[in-house]
């Protein structure tokens, strides 16, 4: 059984946070629900394969002092292509807006980078899926598909 969700606190604000030796275990222990996780790797996947990739930008997502998520983005400014690789929220901590607040953060991340039009993201089409949270945020979906997931574009002009 999953934990419930914790209240939010209005004061308390998002931030995205490097990863260190002292705080990688806590990130990597945070998951999302059990009928979420077909949606997305586990973070101790994602931070072993960001250390592999040229182009990957990743960081912790806390609220106030605690670790709430994790963010991935593959960044290639030469193209430029800006891709959000992986994104969860810890099943505890979902349904408080973190996931909102954390992904205008990246966002704006985004928009300061070279050449920044867009914002491309994908989803498996399933029920559970993450795509009603993205189209909240204003992603569409392209019609393209790639290795089996809905692309999704948010533009950023």
């Amino acid at each position: 059984m999953e934990p419930a969700n914790r209240s939010p606190s209005p004061d308390v604000g998002i931030e995205l946070r490097e990863i260190d030796a002292q705080t990688v275990r806590s990130i990597c222990d945070l998951a999302v629900r059990q009928d979420q996780r077909r949606f997305v790797a586990p973070n101790a996947v994602s931070i072993a394969q960001a250390h592999f990739s040229p182009h990957a930008w990743f960081r912790a997502i806390y609220a106030g002092a605690e670790p709430v998520g994790f963010v991935m983005l593959e960044e290639q400014p030469e193209k430029p292509e800006y891709y959000l690789w992986r994104f969860m929220i810890d099943a505890r901590y979902q349904n408080r807006g973190d996931g909102r607040r954390a992904l205008e953060l990246v966002v704006a991340r985004v928009r300061t980078l070279p050449g920044a039009t867009e914002l491309l993201t994908s989803v498996h089409q399933a029920p559970g899926s993450p795509q009603p949270f993205y189209e909240k945020l204003g992603f569409r979906l392209t019609g393209e598909y790639e290795e089996g997931e809905a692309l999704m574009r948010l533009p950023l002009c």
